[in-house]
């Protein structure tokens, strides 16, 4: 399936939850959201039907997201349920990991193909100060049993300027004793992001070459192997490292002309980028009794209405439509 501007759309991520057992500073204000109504939401079996709507058009690879996807009940069955549909390769999932040792077992069992996990510190209290909760530990532990337990490990952080920045290396660290890829992420403006200053990837890239010496790029083809997800990171290896660095840059290296990817948020709307509020009702025309056909119509017209590309960078009246990550399903 290709957009307007040839771009091959083939990663679908699906929100399937706006709640969270956190109260991250750059993604909810601190009052938080007003939760959607359960009833609002999509369905599991209105999340399979669009899934294998666009699987039929070629999306092949799907992230589960929220919010927190652990927070809703059953999201383990819910993957299972997309494992079962032909044309998708892979499901993964994004998680802040607190909920992951309780639910690892279900979720390898249903087929989950990989996890992102969240970490922007490694300090207690510090992580208290952004997320509103204790847990450092308890994600490190996740962490490590991910990998023990066979699963395709990704630790993302997000670094603030004058607040974890500091702590790149020690993140960093973390792939050069375990088997994961460690990514740091800029912050993108959306929401309360908007309030916080992040660093380039290159900027971090530098930093650790001052720690751990020459960095050593990947080629595009070793980017996509078997377990490096759909996503737009670059990589990079350390001399001594079991696992890779990653750096995803939306903002200082935009890579839009290669983007891949729509959303479906929990409210069942299809977004054909992060930034702009365009897109399809998926979950009205589902409810009003469309027919297959109708919703692929639908899928079709999000895609082919896809932006070239966002435009934060600029600093326009469009940056501030995006609403919070937490709806969008970051």
């Amino acid at each position: 399936m290709k957009d307007r501007y040839g771009r091959e759309i083939n990663y679908l991520r699906i929100s399937v939850t706006d709640r969270c057992n956190l109260r991250c500073r750059y993604c909810m204000p601190e009052h938080g959201i007003r939760p959607v109504d359960h009833k609002d939401i999509l369905s599991f079996d209105e999340i399979g039907r669009v899934a294998a709507i666009c699987a039929g058009l070629g999306i092949k690879n799907i992230k589960i997201t929220g919010g927190e996807p652990l927070v809703r009940k059953d999201t383990a069955y819910l993957i299972r349920k997309l494992k079962e549909i032909s044309g998708i390769r892979k499901v993964t999932m994004t998680t802040n990991g607190l909920l992951m040792e309780k639910y690892i077992s279900e979720l390898i069992e249903a087929g989950l193909d990989g996890v992102n996990i969240s970490l922007d510190t490694l300090k207690e209290v510090r992580y208290m100060e952004l997320t509103g909760s204790a847990g450092a530990e308890k994600v490190l532990k996740a962490i490590m049993l991910c990998t023990e337990r066979g699963l395709a490990t990704k630790v993302n952080m997000v670094p603030v300027a004058g607040f974890n920045d500091d702590e790149v290396g020690q993140l960093a660290a973390l792939a050069k004793n375990l088997d994961v890829d460690v990514r740091f992420i800029e912050m993108m403006p959306v929401g309360q992001g908007r309030l916080f200053q992040g660093c380039s990837g290159s900027d971090v890239l530098k930093r650790l070459e001052a720690i751990f010496g020459q960095a050593h790029a990947e080629k595009s083809h070793e980017n996509h192997r078997k377990d490096s997800g759909s996503g737009p990171a670059r990589y990079y290896r350390f001399d001594g490292f079991r696992g890779r660095i990653g750096f995803i840059d939306a903002l200082s290296r935009p890579f839009c002309s290669q983007c891949n990817r729509v959303r479906l948020t929990s409210e069942g709307f299809l977004r054909p980028c992060l930034q702009f509020e365009t897109g399809e009702n998926l979950k009205e025309l589902m409810r009003a009794g469309c027919s297959d056909k109708q919703l692929e119509k639908a899928v079709q017209k999000c895609v082919f209405g896809k932006p070239s590309g966002h435009c934060f960078n600029s600093f326009s009246k469009d940056a501030e439509k995006t609403g919070f990550m937490s709806k969008i399903g970051g």
